[in-house]
């Protein structure tokens, strides 16, 4: 580990997490459900992006849309993302990352709140290399969040969620309510290395 980073939070507690898997998610058809019926029945790799719009996140998930299916199925995993955004905007997001698991939105941000997600516009300190899904420079990266947002969406705007709420990866489950893994953003480009988050999970990759 990169001995200049901060150390990786702990795993969420049992209070926490039985607290969580009551709390509600909306999917892309605009159903209600509970989070613990995510990861209720198999090991869910569970990714809370930022805002919908968020360029840098979309470029991560294109990148977690190259895990092989048939090596989650050996691993008897799925990859599920939430968002805090309207859940209007699933459909679209899932267009522009190529992503084709699935996606639901916490709105309210309930999630985040009760696993510790902070806010947060800071980018990548200039003393730590930036993570390998950042391929694009700041201002075409911005570029494209305007465009994939505001402009070809312009019904959607103030919908994509909380700009300056950050997210984190976490692997749940299966049969039961614990947490394997955390890690939250500290920034809004430390979403974890793909390929380390899947050796967490025991998925091959690439």
């Amino acid at each position: 580990m990169d001995a200049t980073r901060p150390s990786l939070p702990s795993l969420p507690d049992r209070q926490t997490l039985k607290k969580a898997t009551t709390l509600p998610v909306y999917d892309a058809e605009g159903n209600k459900l509970n989070f613990k019926n995510i990861f209720r029945e198999q090991k869910t790799i569970l990714i809370f992006i930022r805002h919908f719009f968020c360029g840098s996140c979309q470029q991560y998930v294109s990148q977690l849309a190259s895990v092989r299916k048939e090596a989650l199925e050996w691993a008897g995993a799925r990859i599920v993302l939430i968002g805090c955004g309207d859940w209007r905007l699933i459909a679209n997001y899932c267009v522009t990352t190529g992503f084709e698991g699935d996606v639901y939105a916490d709105p309210a941000r309930t999630l985040y709140h009760i696993f510790d997600l902070i806010q947060s516009l800071e980018r990548t300190p200039s003393r730590q290399t930036k993570r390998s899904y950042i391929t694009k420079g700041f201002l075409q990266n911005a570029l494209k969040s305007i465009w994939d947002g505001p402009i070809k969406n312009p019904t959607r705007i103030g919908k994509q969620g909380n700009i300056s709420q950050l997210g984190g990866d976490f692997i749940f489950g299966p049969q039961g309510e614990k947490c394997l893994f955390a890690s939250r953003m500290h920034h809004t480009e430390d979403h974890v290395e793909v390929a380390d988050l899947m050796r967490e999970a025991g998925v091959a990759y690439p």
